[in-house]
């Protein structure tokens, strides 16, 4: 195996499916079975996922609302989508628990790295919600600051293309995809892989990081197996 703790980063857009907002409980059944996939072989598997289905900070702040309270609510729409994630995992047997940097008692454990590696390492998921904790901060930030701290072996990021292209492949046929990229070279050619603070977090501790399509079924268990699916990022 070629990874055993990865750190999964989806969209919150992702859970949508085909619908234009919310939560598509089919697509959130069918990346429950391909995370299941994973739980079976014995991967450790930490999850970060966004709020842009529900509510994206910076689209409100776009349009008059205060950038802190706009990021405070988009911090709240990653925590429901955890939840709604959490209970998709759950139905499929997997032993799942909800971190929030933000306390929320009622509903979720506050982030604790020691616990969370401990959950880890007894074969539960752990979906880390609330992004940071801090406005100005996105989810790609959120996901590689937990995966520095619980020692990930690579970020995952599950996107809607198959890779990292030198022009968006859904308005240019043509665009050419990379196989692989060292870190120098995405900002060489100004690609958009993640946020720049998250990218050079990512970079600083030699943490790679992977793109790849997490809607065509199987993709997860073969980059675990060491297939060369989507685009991979390393020093």
């Amino acid at each position: 195996m070629k990874y055993k703790r990865i750190l999964l980063k989806l969209s919150g857009e992702a859970l949508m499916g085909n619908q234009s907002h919310g939560i598509d409980p089919q697509r959130l059944d069918d990346y429950a079975k391909e995370i299941k996939g994973l739980h079976e072989m014995g991967i450790e598997i930490a999850i970060v996922i966004g709020g842009g289905n529900i509510f994206r900070g910076v689209s409100g702040a776009s349009k008059g609302m205060d950038r802190v309270q706009a990021d405070y609510m988009g911090m709240l729409a990653t925590v429901i989508n955890g939840l709604a994630l959490q209970s998709a995992l759950e139905n499929n047997a997997i032993p799942t628990r909800l971190q929030t940097a933000i306390k929320i008692e009622a509903i979720a454990e506050p982030f604790i790295k020691r616990k969370a590696t401990r959950h880890l390492e007894k074969g539960r998921v752990v979906i880390f919600g609330s992004g940071t904790g801090n406005p100005y901060f996105t989810t790609d930030s959120a996901a590689v600051l937990r995966a520095v701290e619980i020692n990930a072996d690579v970020i995952l990021k599950g996107t809607r293309v198959d890779g990292i292209y030198n022009e968006d492949p859904e308005k240019n046929k043509s665009a050419i995809k990379f196989d692989t990229l060292s870190f120098d070279d995405v900002l060489q050619k100004g690609l958009k892989v993640m946020d720049t603070t998250a990218f050079t977090l990512s970079q600083e501790n030699e943490l790679p990081i992977i793109v790849f399509d997490m809607n065509t079924r199987g993709n997860l268990k073969k980059i675990v197996q060491g297939e060369n699916i989507g685009t991979r990022v390393f020093l």
